[in-house]
């Protein structure tokens, strides 16, 4: 497969389990074209493929927006997973760790929001949803104080 250009904002559609492999194989690429390293990279993954997940499942299927972002010297990955299904009636509980309403851990949303550095969620019932993600490179970490 030829590297992607980073630079190009791409939507990908959500609708069957080898969407969801696709998802997850562009998001990884693009992390990593963008310059994520590998522990950045399994986290932006984990979390797409969350997100993806209850995009099919809760959602009924929909698509995914991946936006590269430039920040001064930063650069940075905008997921956005869209649906147009039942929506989320409860938000707060929907984002409780352990909540599931489809038999799953119940790590799915809350579980992803850890693994990024910004998360919103746009819902409303017999609206749709959409998840919106952001993870920024990191470079070298800063050295921890306190210790």
């Amino acid at each position: 497969m030829p590297a992607s250009d980073p630079a190009v904002e791409t939507s990908l559609p959500i609708g069957s389990d080898a969407d969801l492999a696709w998802v997850r194989q562009h998001v990884r690429q693009t992390a990593a074209d963008l310059g994520f390293g590998l522990v950045q990279q399994t986290k932006l993954v984990t979390a797409a493929s969350e997100l993806a997940r209850n995009t099919l499942v809760h959602g009924g299927g929909g698509h995914v927006e991946i936006t590269p972002l430039t920040r001064g010297v930063s650069l940075g990955l905008r997921l956005s997973f869209v649906d147009r299904g039942p929506g989320i009636r409860d938000v707060e509980l929907a984002m409780t760790d352990g909540y599931t309403s489809g038999g799953g851990l119940g790590l799915g949303l809350s579980g992803a929001k850890r693994l990024v550095d910004e998360f919103e969620i746009d819902t409303e019932p017999g609206r749709g949803t959409t998840v919106t993600v952001i993870a920024w490179t990191t470079g070298v970490p800063a050295a921890r104080t306190g210790l």
